[in-house]
């Protein structure tokens, strides 16, 4: 599912680089080699297969902080071939318009699942895409056989994440992998030996039990959500989708949910609704649409959004994303609006997070910050020559924070004041590595997709587990794109990442789908990896024949996940005891083919999914004008069990 390179960013920073304060002490740095974690290939990078990069760059040992160099980061060049590339072949043509669903991250593309647009929607800045994933995981041949070494795959043009076609030679090995694979293989591999109680869309909440008791498998196995007496769900209301005037598509990212609504941004608007009728209890116009929100919430349930100063125009079809405002979602009000600039310039900022009482922004100009009384707390230095690309809210602030030029880039990962912006601790990334998400911020968790090596369009090849007090490095751990699902943007928006969770010390990750026992049935599983020692833990949830299962959030010590449903029944919530991993039913929804149709127009990996309380809401992150007549779309359905 290979997919091009994603482009570099819009321009470099103006002026030199930007962000928070670096008077921060030298520390200790993590050895070279990363430590070995169990399963195949899950303790060591990829072994070197055809068109394999040339001597791939090793590990280095990173010295203590330098003062960062003073000049700021050159324009980018163009970036090179892609992962994967055979050396010595014609170098790759321009990708045209895919004939199928773009790659994760494409630019200018909207997911699949509902519609492509001709352009860059409204409120996107500029190839970053606020969708949330990838187009549907088709199984891979030889699945998860342990002793085979993973091969560079290109799709060709028309399947998901491709737009490359594979030329003879790579169709004659990938095909005799596959046959080696399924021959001696032939079975399906898996592993071997709280505060964001369901009031955000926090995909990888964090870990904080709630009394419960620990098993001999580790993790608390109590939460707050309980099985009803009648798990069976019914349709409570649908949101339809909003109209769009013209041939764009347009934004309508961010949706949260509060003790009394389901809030859901629309175009150039936010409005909230009865958590169980649909009606709509209050809207806060906006002047322009949403760019990107934040999916915290604080204990008053404020929220913090990104939106444009105007609505575009097909003269203007952007204003930038320059407008940061704090929302309260009880009362329906923006609270204030806030900018930020660099000389006489606005800076368009490309994501929001929200940490305590602190708002932070980042962007290619630099990082900015305020209190949640409108405070400024800090804003892009022109005499920085390193700059914030972003920053991971909830228990703790982290910042995506790099140095260097295009080519020669090293990301800093720094736990932050959320106060001062002042650096508790930084691990420094090895040299090359241009993108990095954040997954959780408590226990610290990054993702990455080094050298390219994921080779799907996920934007992950290696999860890093860093202790954020020291800085050092915990563990590394290789999650080949080929054995599991989740995904990262990590372009410009560090903390974009879904399908997967975080909780009880350990990072829990969905296989990618493989052959089920049924005839045609498809499935996969949930596993766990331990945050100290990057080994599986042995723990294993199974979706069942025809199910997908994803991870949405934790609950106290257990996990809440979803099950995407087969043709003929409809999708369940379920809890996963952290220890025993038993998995406990919290929702069925209805298996008619009206309301399955409805449903699966939506899924974990492009739309927004709240689960709490016997409620589920699914959302989409875009409206775009439907080019042809078909059935009814909907912007957001909720689903509730009596």
């Amino acid at each position: 599912m290979t997919q091009p390179p994603p482009p570099p960013p819009q321009q470099p920073p103006q002026g030199g680089g930007f962000g928070p304060p670096q008077d921060q002490p030298p520390q200790d740095q993590p050895p070279q080699t990363p430590p070995p974690a169990a399963g195949p290939n899950l303790g060591k990078a990829p072994e070197p297969g055809y068109g394999y990069p040339q001597a791939p760059q090793a590990p280095q040992t990173p010295q203590a902080p330098q003062t960062p160099p003073s000049a700021a980061p050159q324009t980018p060049p163009t970036p090179p071939q892609g992962y994967g590339y055979p050396q010595g072949a014609p170098a790759p043509q321009p990708p045209q318009a895919p004939q199928g669903p773009p790659g994760y991250g494409y630019p200018g593309q909207q997911p699949g699942a509902y519609g492509q647009p001709q352009q860059a929607p409204y409120g996107q800045p500029g190839y970053g895409q606020p969708g949330y994933g990838q187009p549907g995981y088709g199984q891979q041949p030889g699945y998860g056989y342990p002793q085979q070494p993973t091969m560079p795959y290109q799709p060709q043009a028309g399947q998901p994440g491709g737009g490359k076609k594979l030329n003879a030679q790579m169709l004659i090995i990938v095909a005799a992998v596959v046959a080696i694979a399924l021959i001696i293989g032939g079975g399906v591999w898996y592993a071997s030996s709280g505060k964001d109680e369901g009031r955000q869309n926090d995909t990888a909440g964090q870990s904080g039990g709630t009394g419960g008791t620990d098993d001999d498998n580790g993790g608390t196995t109590s939460g707050k959500e309980k099985a009803p007496s009648d798990p069976s769900a019914k349709v409570l209301f649908q949101v339809p989708a909003p109209e769009v005037k013209n041939d764009s598509t347009v934004v309508v990212s961010g949706s949260w949910l509060t003790d009394k609504a389901y809030v859901k941004s629309g175009i150039a608007q936010i409005v909230g609704y009865d958590r169980d009728k649909g009606s709509e209890l209050w809207k806060l116009p906006l002047s322009g649409p949403v760019c990107q929100a934040s999916r915290h919430i604080t204990d008053d349930n404020l929220t913090a959004i990104l939106y444009q100063p105007a609505m575009p125009t097909k003269a203007d079809p952007s204003h930038g994303c320059s407008q940061i405002a704090l929302i309260d979602l009880d009362a329906g009000k923006k609270l204030w609006t806030k900018t930020v600039k660099t000389g006489d310039q606005l800076i368009t900022f490309d994501n929001i997070t929200l940490s305590g009482k602190t708002v932070a922004v980042g962007s290619t100009s630099g990082g900015a910050a305020f209190d949640v009384s409108g405070k400024l707390l800090w804003s892009p230095k022109p005499t920085d020559s390193c700059y914030d690309a972003g920053y991971g809210g909830g228990d703790k602030l982290v910042a995506v924070r790099k140095c260097g030029s295009y080519d020669q880039r090293q990301l800093h990962i720094q736990t932050i004041d959320p106060k001062s912006g002042k650096v508790i601790s930084e691990y420094k990334m090895t040299e090359g590595i241009e993108y990095a998400s954040i997954v959780s911020t408590n226990p610290l968790v990054v993702a990455a997709d080094v050298g390219d090596s994921a080779g799907d369009g996920s934007g992950i090849s290696d999860f890093f587990s860093i202790d954020s007090k020291t800085g050092k490095l915990r563990t590394r751990i290789s999650a080949p794109g080929e054995q599991f699902a989740a995904r990262c943007e990590g372009i410009t928006r560090v903390e974009a990442c879904n399908l997967l969770a975080v909780g009880n010390d350990r990072l829990y990750l969905p296989t990618e789908e493989h052959d089920g026992t049924g005839k045609y049935s498809q499935t996969n599983e949930i596993v766990a990896f331990d945050l100290a020692t990057g080994k599986q833990t042995g723990q294993r949830a199974d979706a069942g024949d025809g199910y997908t299962i994803s991870p949405l959030r934790m609950d106290g010590g257990n996990l809440i996940a979803y099950k995407r449903p087969p043709y003929d029944k409809g999708g369940q919530v379920v809890s996963i005891a952290g220890g025993s991993f038993k998995e406990t039913l919290l929702l069925q929804n209805p298996a008619t083919d009206s309301v399955r149709d409805v449903e699966t127009s939506m899924s974990p990996e492009y739309s927004e999914f709240l689960y709490a309380e016997g409620h589920l809401y699914m959302s989409k992150v875009y409206a775009s004008k439907r080019s042809t007549v078909r059935e009814k779309e909907y912007l957001a359905v909720g689903f509730g069990t009596s």
